[in-house]
């Protein structure tokens, strides 16, 4: 049974001259569709153009992520909405867009500029979202409540909104169970301190379980500490099949319905 990797970058791949021998791995591993996922409007055409090169197997989404924001957000972003009129292959969804608060400047002024153009670039990216009919791709660091808020007062439709790499415990996964609202999990899920990110999962249940490799970050056991690639989530699924006790076939089933129902892949 195919794997969908719901979240991976595949630029630095790209420009290392690595990328078809990635592709190819994860075919080799039974992943047969992969969705690189945008940052900054430099991966935005690429993506695009291996789209459409790699048709049916790469698909894409196009944000900026929080990291990404800098003082010209605004013109960075200008071109963003564009994406989701023009010609095919068009995007699956806005993202990663979000908050990180890992990352602020040591400056405690300095940080909270930074910041604040973060919720300003969330805030138009959700807009955004709202007014194209897209999934969300969030990214949530250290700022989950505030995220959680934020979305509220977008009215996006909490149904079309993942929070990638879900680090964060049962209880705030029950925070987006009862928005309609879903979390994604990498190979973060197979570690051994990760008891909440694992209790999360199960909290959450197969019938929406998603799985993604963040590549190429955080890689799963037994590649921990590793450079990670789109086929390593075979890993985070056998491993995700023994903790929700069915078989493998069945686990990547659940996980291939629930990406292609959220992201409306063919």
């Amino acid at each position: 049974m195919a794997l969908i990797d719901t979240h991976t970058h595949l630029d630095a791949f790209h420009r290392r001259g690595e990328l078809p021998a990635v592709l190819e791995r994860a075919r080799a591993a039974g992943v047969e569709t992969m969705i690189a996922i945008g940052t900054e409007p430099a991966d935005w055409t690429l993506y695009r153009d291996l789209a459409r090169a790699h048709s049916g197997a790469v698909h894409y989404t196009v944000g900026l992520h929080p990291c990404s924001v800098a003082a010209n957000w605004e013109e960075a972003t200008a071109p963003l909405e564009a994406f989701f009129t023009s010609e095919a292959p068009r995007p699956v969804g806005l993202g990663e867009i979000g908050l990180d608060r890992f990352h602020l400047p040591a400056e405690a002024a300095e940080a909270e500029e930074v910041f604040a153009r973060q919720r300003a670039a969330f805030a138009a990216g959700l807009k955004i979202a709202r007014r194209v009919g897209v999934p969300v791709v969030v990214h949530s660091r250290g700022a989950f409540r505030e995220c959680v808020g934020m979305i509220d007062e977008s009215g996006v439709d909490w149904s079309r909104v993942v929070f990638h790499c879900f680090s964060e415990g049962a209880e705030e996964m029950n925070t987006l169970i009862q928005r309609g609202g879903r979390g994604s999990f990498t190979g973060v899920i197979t570690y051994k301190n990760a008891e909440g990110v694992r209790a999360a999962a199960k909290a959450q249940g197969l019938a929406r379980l998603m799985i993604e490799t963040d590549a190429p970050y955080l890689a799963p056991v037994p590649h921990r500490g590793k450079p990670n690639e789109p086929a390593y989530v075979r890993y985070t699924a056998e491993y995700c099949a023994g903790l929700f006790g069915v078989s493998y076939d069945e686990l990547a089933a659940a996980t291939k319905k629930n990406a292609t129902d959220f992201f409306g892949l063919p």
